[in-house]
C-alpha cells in the first residue's frame, strides 16, 4: 500500500524551529534564534504588518469620522478583524481566541465576533501526511497501519484526521500534525508578541499585561502541539472518570504515537447538536445534554481539570447513551484554592454581599491588592442586583457575563488565564445546551455542584462560608438550608454520611449556638405540650368529681397536629426526608458520637431545665386559677 502518489522531499517536512531544539516556549530562546536569521523574520513582517496596518487604518478613519458610533459600522469592523485573523493563520487564530475571553482587554461588540472564530482550515498534501507519520513513527505506514484513508475526514489550524485501521484490526483516527507548524507559529508568536510589548508601553488604555498574555498563550499552543502531551491528557481524563459509566475516552495507541502523530480509537457518534442524529439513536438529547453539563462541572468543580475547548465537534453522542468527549490538546487546571474562592464568590454573591464579592475577585487574582474597590462595589451590585431576583440557579448567565465585561472593561481587571478558559468552556457549553434546550440555564445547572461542595467539603474555609450562607446574624436560615439540600440532593452522587457528619459538626460548632438554642427551645416547648396533653387524657379518665376543671377547659388547646407541627424541627425532618436514599439508620448510627458531644449533654441539661421551669409554670398558674 503505497499512500504517497509523490515523493517528498526532506525539507518540505524540516521544521527551522524543530531543527533548532526548540520544543518548549521560550521567549529568550525565540529572540536568539530569530535575531541570527532577520530574513526569515521579515518576509513574514511583510505579510502581516502589511494587512494588520490597512485594517487599523481604516478603524482610525472610522474613529476620526465618527463612524464607529453606529453599531452596525462597528459590529462591521469586528468582523472584519477576526476574518483577518483566520487569513493570518493558526497563531492568530489562538491569539483571537484568547482574546476572546478578555473582557478587561477587548470591548464587548469586539468579543461577540472573536468568540465565533473557528479553528477550521483546509487540509494540507496527503502525501506530505503521509511521509510526516513515517518520519515521525520511524516505519513504513503500511508496516503500522492494515489501511490508513488518504483524504483527512477533518482539518485544523494545527493538523488534520484520517481514518484508519491498525494491524490488530482496531479502527482508529490518525492525528497528524502540519508540517513546518512550529516554525510558523513561533514566528508569528514573536511577531505579536513584540507588537504586545509596543502596545503595553506606548497606549496607556490598555491596563493588561499583553505580552503575560502572549507568553500565555504560547505555552498553552506549544503544549498543544505535542501529541504526546495530549496522548497524556487524553488518558489522566480517562482515569479520572473511570467510574461514570456515561463519559467515554477513546483509548490512545502509544506505539503508534509521537509529538506530531496520534493514534487513538475510532468512535462512531454523532455531534450534540445533531439532534435530530441523536434522537435516532434512541436517545433523548436534554439527557445527554445533563450528562455534558454534570461532567464538565465536575471538572471544574472536584477535579481541577478540564477540558477547555468542548466544542460541538469534541462531543458526541454514542450509540449506547454515553457522552464520548475528543481532542484533550487544550486542557487546563484550576487549584484547589481558587476552586474555593470561586464558591465562597458564589456564596457572597447569593447573600447580595458585593463588598466580600470584590475582595473575592482579588483573591481570585482579579484585581490587584492596591485598587481602590469602593466604585466597583456599586458596580457589582447594578450588575447582579436585577439578576438575583429570581434567583442564582435561574440568573441568565450570558447576560451577567456581558454585563459583568463592561465592568471588566471599565475598571482595572486582569482576567488569571484559568478565568479566561472557564469562561470559554462554560459559554461553549451553554451554547451547545441551547442547541438543545431553549430554557437551558448553565448558573442552574451549577448550583447544585456548588451546594453539594459547600456542604460536603472539609475545607475550614468552605465550613466558614456555609455558615455564613445559613446565619443572618443570630437567625438560622432553615428555608436557606432547605434550598441547599434540595439542590446537592439532586445530585446522585451526594455523600450522605460525610453530609450528616459536617451538620454535625456545623451544629456543635462555636457558631452553632443560636441553632442549639432554638433547638432546645422547640423541644421543650414540645414535649411539654406532649405531656400536657397526656395529662388531660388521663384526667378526663378519672371519675367526673376528681377531673381538674383547668385540664378539662384547656382540653381542646393541643392536638396532635399542634405538637407535632414543629418548627423547626419540622422543617429539618422535611429537609432530611428529600435527601436519596436516607434512613433513620444513618441518623442512629451518630448516636455515640452524640453521647459523647460535650454540647450534646448540655442541650440535655438545658432541655430538662426547660420542662422543668415549663412545669412550674403551669402548676403556678394551676394554683392561681388561671389557665395554664
Amino acid at each position: 500500500m503505497n499512500l504517497a502518489t509523490r515523493p517528498v522531499a526532506p525539507q518540505e517536512l524540516g521544521d527551522f524551529i524543530e531543527a533548532s531544539g526548540l520544543l518548549t516556549y521560550d521567549p529568550a530562546a525565540i529572540t536568539r534564534i530569530y535575531a541570527g536569521h532577520p530574513q526569515r523574520l521579515l518576509k513574514r513582517l511583510w505579510q502581516t504588518l502589511v494587512p494588520i496596518g490597512l485594517f487599523l487604518l481604516g478603524v482610525g478613519t472610522d474613529k476620526v469620522l465618527g463612524l464607529l458610533n453606529d453599531q452596525q459600522r462597528a459590529r462591521a469592523r469586528a468582523r472584519e478583524f477576526a476574518n483577518l485573523l483566520v487569513d493570518l493563520g493558526p497563531a492568530f487564530i489562538k491569539a483571537g481566541q484568547a482574546l476572546s475571553t478578555r473582557p478587561d482587554i477587548i470591548p464587548p461588540v469586539l468579543l461577540e465576533e472573536l468568540a465565533q472564530l473557528q479553528d477550521q482550515l483546509p487540509g494540507f498534501d496527503s502525501a506530505l501526511a503521509m511521509a510526516c507519520i513515517e518520519d515521525d513513527l520511524g516505519a513504513p505506514v503500511d508496516d503500522i497501519y492494515e489501511s490508513l484513508e488518504r483524504e483527512p475526514i477533518s482539518a485544523a489550524s494545527l493538523g488534520q484526521v484520517h481514518r484508519g485501521v491498525l494491524k490488530n484490526g482496531q479502527r482508529v483516527a490518525v492525528k497528524v500534525q502540519r508540517p513546518g507548524l512550529r516554525e510558523q507559529i513561533t514566528l508569528d508568536l514573536y511577531i505579536v508578541r513584540n507588537i504586545a510589548a509596543w502596545l503595553n508601553t506606548n497606549v496607556g488604555l490598555i491596563r493588561s499585561d499583553l505580552v503575560a498574555l502572549i507568553d500565555e498563550l504560547g505555552r498553552r499552543v506549544f503544549e498543544e502541539m505535542d501529541y504526546l502531551n495530549e496522548a497524556s491528557n487524553a488518558e489522566r481524563f480517562s482515569e479520572l472518570h473511570r467510574h461514570n459509566p456515561r463519559i467515554a475516552v477513546p483509548l490512545i495507541f502509544k506505539e503508534a504515537t509521537s509529538r506530531r502523530v496520534l493514534t487513538m480509537e475510532w468512535i462512531d457518534g454523532v455531534k450534540l447538536t445533531n439532534l435530530e442524529a441523536v434522537r435516532q439513536l434512541g436517545i433523548d438529547p436534554d439527557d445527554m445534554v445533563e450528562v455534558g453539563v454534570s461532567c464538565s462541572l465536575q471538572q471544574l468543580l472536584e477535579h481541577g481539570f478540564f477540558h477547555a475547548d468542548p466544542h460541538p465537534g469534541n462531543l458526541l453522542a454514542l450509540e449506547d447513551g454515553r457522552l464520548c468527549y475528543l481532542d484533550f490538546g487544550m486542557m487546563s487546571e484550576v487549584t484547589r484554592e481558587s476552586r474555593t474562592g470561586l464558591i465562597q464568590a458564589v456564596v457572597h454573591l447569593v447573600n447580595r454581599n458585593f463588598g466580600k464579592l470584590s475582595k473575592d475577585f482579588v483573591s481570585l487574582g482579579f484585581l490587584a491588592e492596591d485598587v481602590n474597590l469602593e466604585p466597583i462595589v456599586p458596580a457589582f451590585e447594578t450588575v447582579f442586583s436585577q439578576a438575583l431576583e429570581a434567583g442564582v440557579s435561574r440568573m441568565d448567565f450570558k447576560a451577567v457575563t456581558d454585563d459583568l465585561s463592561g465592568v471588566m472593561y471599565k475598571f482595572p481587571f486582569r482576567v488569571p488565564p484559568y478565568y479566561a478558559l472557564i469562561i470559554r468552556s462554560l459559554v461553549t457549553l451553554e451554547g451547545i445546551a441551547l442547541s438543545v434546550d431553549p430554557d437551558f440555564q448553565i448558573l442552574g445547572a451549577a448550583y447544585p455542584y456548588f451546594a453539594r461542595r459547600l456542604m460536603e467539603d472539609p475545607d475550614p474555609q468552605l465550613r466558614l462560608s456555609l455558615r455564613e450562607m445559613l446565619f443572618d446574624g443570630d437567625i438560622f436560615r432553615w428555608a436557606r438550608l432547605e434550598n441547599l439540600v434540595a439542590s446537592a440532593a439532586s445530585q446522585d452522587q451526594l455523600d450522605l454520611d460525610t453530609l450528616l457528619d459536617q451538620v454535625l459538626d456545623f451544629l456543635f460548632s462555636p457558631n452553632g449556638g443560636m441553632l442549639r438554642r432554638q433547638l432546645v427551645d422547640a423541644i421543650a416547648d414540645r414535649l411539654d405540650a406532649l405531656s400536657w396533653m397526656t395529662l388531660q387524657r388521663i384526667g378526663r379518665r378519672l371519675p367526673r368529681p376528681l377531673q381538674p376543671p383547668l385540664l378539662l377547659e384547656a382540653s381542646d388547646r393541643f392536638d396532635q397536629s399542634t405538637y407535632l407541627d414543629l418548627e423547626p424541627i419540622r422543617q429539618l425532618i422535611a429537609v432530611l426526608q428529600q435527601l436519596p436514599g436516607f434512613s433513620p439508620d444513618l441518623v442512629f448510627s451518630r448516636l455515640p458520637r452524640l453521647i459523647r458531644e460535650p454540647d450534646a449533654r448540655r442541650m440535655g441539661v438545658e432541655l430538662a431545665q426547660g420542662l422543668a421551669e415549663r412545669g412550674v409554670v403551669r402548676l403556678v398558674k394551676a394554683a392561681a386559677g388561671v389557665s395554664p
